[in-house]
């Protein structure tokens, strides 16, 4: 690290003019010590350090030099536990430290820089971009980047989630920008291109086989834990954060891809290519696209299938939010075929219900026609079981009820009534007012409703007489009231014999 000359200037005048030691120079002009002692013994000075004490490990860096050389990956604990064994009395987190500096470290790597035809390879990744918040969801922010190893030109998409279908759509719609293929793709060991691998033994994803095969592409995974094999695509990322993410605003993602295809049209492109500075990655990329292989003449199918089960209500749930079906489907099995805007529910090749995609969380996405037709059920319901109590418990309703749809009378409304009627009088009274109402030809809950009165007058009892106690009848003897002029009376004879 260089300093000012005004600092090495005034570090010499101090340590000669005014011999202030290391340590008060290093204080006063806010340096660390070993930049002060670097300066005068550049300067040819010889500053006086202050000799150290002794470390409590110093007797113990013979075994701990030969022990690091023989395992250099053994943990500081563990060495620290096996240099107590032997008599030290330091604490570990110390220990730690004074480990630091012995432990050796491993030569640096060289690398070869790797050079590609054009049209031969493409890299691509995820990059991870924070969360969005939609409504009640936090969905991750994840960004597909696809880029040619030859011109560096970029494809970038954003998406709610790294799944296999938005893999897929980023493959799908990157070679759909560039207009072509190229010849290898090459991935990092992540999930949705390598299932397992050992050594140089790889099972890939069946569906990146099956997308490979469509496009007729080679996928390629580099080494294990060997990321600059695929730096192209890693160095765009951290170019996509640092000149395109950073400070960036947006109503919502399909406002920031709306963003992110002008940039990648525009600034991206415009940059000089590092494989020839004299091109732009427009340039190089309009070079590239003769050398790339041609699209096929359909794309691949990236549409998510899931199996779902419908439970006693008219829902089945996908991706945290519940969709509705014609409640003739529930408690079975369905499947949901979906795209980033359509939901549609399939019973086999049947199309129960198509809904508009919803990226909120624990939302109710509703066809009114499901639930009106099932309120309609319901009522239905309720009007049948009303009529088969009704004609358990009176075999003369059924009779009734023929005759009131011969009339155009509404049965469920009918039911109801008499059912209420049942429930208040009962069997026995209900039947004979039901065959009245037969007999009279008035076949209405409201005939039934008379006859139960008509039952009701004859059957009150006739007024009795009742021997009262003598008590009682005094109570309620009529007492008449007699004239108040006799008081009237008193009073005026009183007057006047104060006269």
């Amino acid at each position: 690290m260089t300093i000012a000359p005004d600092l090495t200037a005034q570090i010499l005048r101090y340590h000669h003019a005014e011999r202030w030691p290391v340590g008060t120079i290093s204080s006063q002009l806010n340096v660390h010590r070993e930049t002060v002692i670097r300066v005068l013994t550049q300067a040819g000075a010889s500053p006086i350090i202050p000799a150290q004490r002794p470390s409590g490990v110093t007797p113990y860096l013979p075994f701990i030099e030969q022990t690091l050389k023989q395992f250099p990956n053994l943990t500081a604990s563990r060495l620290h536990a096996m240099v107590v064994e032997r008599g030290y009395g330091g604490r570990p987190d110390h220990f730690r430290h004074l480990i630091a500096r012995h432990r050796p470290r491993p030569p640096a790597e060289a690398y070869l820089r790797l050079r590609t035809l054009p049209g031969e390879q493409c890299q691509c990744d995820w990059g991870h971009f924070g969360h969005i918040q939609i409504g009640q969801a936090k969905r991750p922010l994840m960004a597909f980047v696809m880029v040619l190893s030859w011109s560096r030109r970029i494809f970038l998409r954003f998406f709610l989630g790294a799944h296999m279908e938005n893999f897929l759509r980023g493959h799908v719609q990157a070679f759909e920008s560039w207009g072509a293929v190229p010849r290898v793709t090459l991935y990092d060991n992540l999930k949705s291109a390598v299932l397992e691998r050992k050594g140089q033994a790889i099972r890939f994803n069946p569906v990146v086989l099956a997308l490979a095969a469509h496009y007729h592409f080679e996928p390629r995974p580099v080494a294990p834990a060997r990321g600059n094999q695929k730096g192209r695509v890693e160095r765009s990322i951290r170019y996509i954060r640092d000149n395109f993410f950073a400070a960036r605003t947006f109503t919502d993602i399909d406002d920031l891809n709306a963003q992110a295809d002008a940039w990648v049209v525009g600034a991206s492109s415009q940059r000089p290519c590092p494989e020839d500075t004299k091109l732009s990655v427009q340039e190089a990329f309009e070079q590239e696209k003769s050398h790339l292989m041609a699209l096929p003449a359909t794309p691949f199918s990236c549409d998510e299938l899931r199996g779902v089960s419908a439970g006693k209500t008219p829902y089945v749930r996908f991706d945290l939010n519940d969709y509705s079906i014609p409640h003739t489907h529930v408690q079975r099995s369905l499947t949901v075929h979906a795209d980033l805007s359509v939901v549609r529910i399939l019973d086999g090749q049947q199309v129960l219900a198509t809904h508009r995609r919803c990226w909120d969380k624990g939302q109710q996405i509703e066809v009114e026609a499901h639930l009106e037709d099932l309120v309609r059920h319901k009522r239905a319901g309720r009007a049948h079981r009303d009529t088969d109590r009704l004609v358990h418990a009176i075999p003369q309703v059924q009779a009734l009820l023929n005759e009131a749809a011969k009339r155009g009378e509404p049965l469920g409304r009918t039911a109801s009534q008499l059912q209420e009627l049942l429930d208040v009088h009962g069997r026995t009274q209900m039947t004979a007012a039901v065959a009245d109402a037969l007999n009279r030809g008035v076949p209405h809950p409201n005939a039934v409703r008379m006859a139960l009165e008509r039952q009701r007058q004859a059957q009150t009892p006739p007024p009795l007489g009742v021997d009262l106690p003598e008590h009682v009848r005094a109570r309620d003897i009529a007492v008449r009231p007699h004239s108040l002029d006799g008081y009237d009376q008193l009073l005026g004879d009183h007057d006047d014999a104060n006269d």
